[in-house]
């Protein structure tokens, strides 16, 4: 893809904040900068949508979610490629290879992490784990406990990148599987309660692992109008002090730009989604200066 055609199919809509108490003015040479590109709930959609079809039209596909990528990168090597979960599930290629095809795809792509979604347990835990071998990548998800299943050791709270120096945390949540999905799919799984599980998590990456940039990988969802007391992506971001964005999934929202919200303590918190289907690739730019954030700039843009 031509940069004029990138640019042509970026959405102009663009969140700009101030991170902490530095400004724009502050920036020099020292300057970094960490590209995050995400999706979510692709839900096996490998090909782009026909011509005819009365929605998406010409939108999305693998392939030309991989040349965006693959341009991005060459803008700035400093880049990371994270998935919100539900990979499986919503075409016959899931169907018929059972998600192999997806994760083999995911890693051509070179995707970083991924956390896991409720349609990721639809052939079993057991379907799942046979899938593994096929994803050069890893998974992350804290409030999921798999000790007692055959995921055990597979699945990773957390994990800090380093890209440039800088140390960017990424850990996962998942939604609550009783009652969305039967036990004998994801059978022992244990759910924990995701806002306490992200304190924790947000905190050690912050402390202990002296992380620049928090990142929570959730799928969770956005925000449910009709139950407004259960937990998601923006009660997620009010409940904790350390987490810098949080890319979710689960609920198909799209966002043409991250929701600024704020955390425990007052400061700003990014939350993106980018709807469903691979129609979307997501693009938030952080920039910082002797470790620590400047300011973010975040895109939707369209494949």
């Amino acid at each position: 893809m031509k940069r004029r055609d990138f640019i042509q199919q970026t959405t102009a809509a663009t969140a700009l904040l101030g991170l902490g108490t530095l400004s724009l003015q502050s920036c020099n040479t020292k300057r970094k900068h960490i590209t995050i590109l995400h999706t979510n709930d692709v839900h096996s959609h490998i090909d782009p949508f026909g011509p005819n079809d009365k929605r998406n039209a010409n939108k999305g596909g693998v392939a030309r979610r991989a040349t965006l990528v693959e341009n991005i990168r060459k803008e700035n090597p400093n880049t990371i490629l994270l998935d919100a979960g539900d990979i499986f599930q919503g075409t016959p290629y899931f169907n018929y290879y059972g998600g192999e095809l997806e994760f083999k795809l995911m890693s051509m792509l070179n995707y970083d992490l991924a956390t896991i979604g409720n349609h990721d347990f639809d052939n079993g835990i057991d379907g799942l784990y046979a899938q593994l071998p096929h994803a050069k990548f890893e998974f992350v998800s804290a409030n999921y406990d798999f000790s007692n299943t055959v995921m055990d050791t597979h699945v990773k709270p957390y994990k800090v990148l380093v890209k440039d120096g800088v140390r960017i945390g990424v850990f996962g949540l998942g939604i609550q599987l009783e009652g969305l999905v039967d036990k004998k799919m994801y059978k022992e799984t244990v759910y924990n309660n995701p806002i306490e599980i992200a304190q924790d998590m947000s905190r050690i990456l912050k402390e202990d692992e002296a992380c620049d940039l928090v990142i929570c990988l959730s799928h969770i969802g956005y925000y449910y109008e009709k139950h407004p007391d259960r937990v998601c992506d923006l009660s997620l971001a009010k409940a904790t002090k350390d987490i810098d964005l949080i890319i979710g999934g689960h609920t198909h929202t799209f966002l043409p730009k991250p929701t600024i919200s704020k955390n425990s303590i007052g400061k700003n918190v990014l939350v993106n989604q980018v709807g469903a289907y691979g129609l979307y690739l997501g693009k938030i730019d952080f920039y910082f200066e002797q470790g620590k954030p400047l300011y973010s700039d975040g895109t939707t843009i369209i494949v």
